[in-house]
């Protein structure tokens, strides 16, 4: 077994601060989609539906762009089918997939709790970037997201938002 490469002081200083940085971070957005009705998953499940066509997606597509394991979504998207903000249907156009619509009730659900998500992701970490930091900061999640198999996901434009 070859020994381990630890961290330097600089390398032990970056992943200090981003794990502190994450953590800040999802508390101040835990506590905002609490304070709206909301979990942080139930959200993330909300935001792929309700930019999506029809606000409909296959389940497969949605596990993709969450990059989460099947059995995972599944009960997540049971527990929302119970709160009425999904529904889930066969798949009309080949029988084997399963598909999940974002319903009325879903849809004001997030609606409403979006702008005070936006309002703390700028509090938390937009607001505190320079715009070039802002791209830094972009390119190096991609970067890393893509070498551990997370899919490229295109941000909503605004007409999709509406």
């Amino acid at each position: 077994m070859t020994e381990p490469r630890w961290l330097d002081e600089r390398e032990g200083r970056m992943w200090v601060a981003f794990l502190r940085m994450q953590r800040a971070i999802e508390v101040a957005v835990d506590r905002q989609l609490g304070a709206a009705g909301m979990t942080r998953a139930e959200y993330e499940v909300l935001v792929p539906l309700s930019t999506a066509e029809e606000r409909t997606l296959r389940v497969r597509d949605l596990g993709a762009w969450l990059n989460w394991d099947r059995s995972r979504i599944s009960h997540q998207l049971r527990r929302m089918e119970q709160r009425g903000l999904i529904t889930r249907a066969d798949c009309v156009t080949d029988g084997r997939g399963t598909m999940v619509r974002l319903t009325d009730k879903g849809y004001e659900k997030i609606a409403a709790a979006a702008p005070g998500h936006v309002e703390t992701v700028r509090a938390v970490l937009v607001d505190r970037l320079s715009p070039a930091e802002i791209d830094q900061l972009a390119t190096i999640a991609e970067r890393v997201a893509a070498a551990e198999g997370y899919a490229h996901v295109p941000f909503p434009s605004p007409d999709d938002r509406s």
